[in-house]
């Protein structure tokens, strides 16, 4: 007896027609189309709120850096300083950062230094994802002075 019910049941069942699989794509195409640019934002805010994070870590490790040597690294020294002692600076007790490595920022690209800063007393910043100053939204400078 079951084995009848078996093959009944194996008669009737069928695939999905061509027409029922073309409207499941569709409804996905749909929602990807909804969902997939604001994932995208979602995204370029995260890489560009790990920027602000990371630009604050390094901001913590020069005040220590400072602390330690009575000044901040030059431009030239870069923020390299942090990790490595730069020649003729005495008092240097790093590394200041907890990797042995200066972090590069979300989109790749090293973080910009200045000593002394045109718009605060040393400046580290980002250009953003086009790597280019200015822009809006992810590609909007990240900067340390604001």
């Amino acid at each position: 007896m079951l084995n009848k019910e078996y093959k009944l049941t194996q008669k009737k069942a069928k695939g999905f027609t061509l027409i029922e699989l073309l409207v499941v794509v569709a409804i996905l195409a749909l929602l990807a189309g909804i969902v997939g640019p604001q994932v995208m934002k979602r995204l370029g805010d995260s890489k560009s709120k790990a920027a602000k994070i990371q630009i604050e870590e390094l901001s913590s490790a020069l005040e220590m850096y400072k602390i330690d040597t009575n000044r901040y690294p030059t431009t030239e020294q870069t923020l390299q300083a942090l990790v490595q002692q730069p020649a003729g600076v005495d008092g240097w007790n790093g590394p200041y950062l907890r990797k042995k490595f200066v972090p590069k920022d979300p989109w790749k690209q090293n973080y910009s230094y200045r000593y002394p800063g045109r718009n605060a007393e040393y400046e580290i910043y980002s250009l953003g994802a086009d790597g280019a100053e200015g822009g809006e939204k992810e590609n909007q400078d990240i900067v340390s002075w604001n």
